[in-house]
């Protein structure tokens, strides 16, 4: 369906690695609202959280548009979240490429929609390969408590996934996986 929208580029960050970029949906408006409006079908829960940067371009919109979407929380590097004490959380991830880390703030899911004792969030992403950044991102969140609720993930929603690579396998186990496009064959 979005295919033709995407680009990739064969050995970037490093050799070996096929990256596919989503920044043309910025280009092509019907293709844009399409896949937010596609983003939005596909999820159940009030809250979103999404990890940076390419995530917020598509998460972000579900605030305006959907009837649904309450909050969203976001996922950032380091040194790009303000802080109180006590607030922020680290998050280790493993990307295809290498380790890193993002961080949130509790504070940002005391502010989500809660139901009973759970806050649950849908997961978006741009990309599903190995699923080490969401796998890293839901480790963190288990057990987690906010305001005396518990964060659940109820859905994974990625822009693109690439199913040679396995991620899915791994975070089925947590919640549906939902992906707008599937490449195969690309790793």
């Amino acid at each position: 369906m979005f295919e033709n929208v995407i680009k990739h580029y064969p050995d970037f960050p490093k050799e070996g690695i096929d990256f596919i970029d989503v920044l043309p949906f910025l280009h092509d408006r019907d293709a844009f609202v399409r896949a937010v409006e596609e983003i939005d079908r596909l999820g159940t829960a009030p809250n979103v959280a999404t990890v940076e940067a390419r995530g917020f371009l598509f998460a972000a919109p579900l605030l305006a548009v959907s009837k649904r979407v309450k909050s969203l929380v976001p996922f950032r590097k380091k040194g790009k979240l303000p802080f109180a004490e006590g607030d922020l959380v680290r998050v280790e991830i493993e990307k295809e490429y290498g380790s890193d880390e993002l961080f949130y703030r509790l504070s940002d899911f005391a502010a989500c929609e809660a139901d009973g004792e759970y806050i649950d969030i849908t997961l978006f992403d741009d990309l599903l390969a190995t699923g080490g950044t969401v796998k890293g991102i839901v480790d963190s969140l288990q057990g987690q408590s906010v305001v005396g609720r518990r964060i659940r993930v109820k859905e994974f929603i990625f822009l693109v996934e690439l199913p040679a690579l396995g991620g899915r396998r791994m975070l089925e186990a947590t919640a549906p996986v939902h992906s707008l496009m599937s490449l195969e064959g690309v790793e």
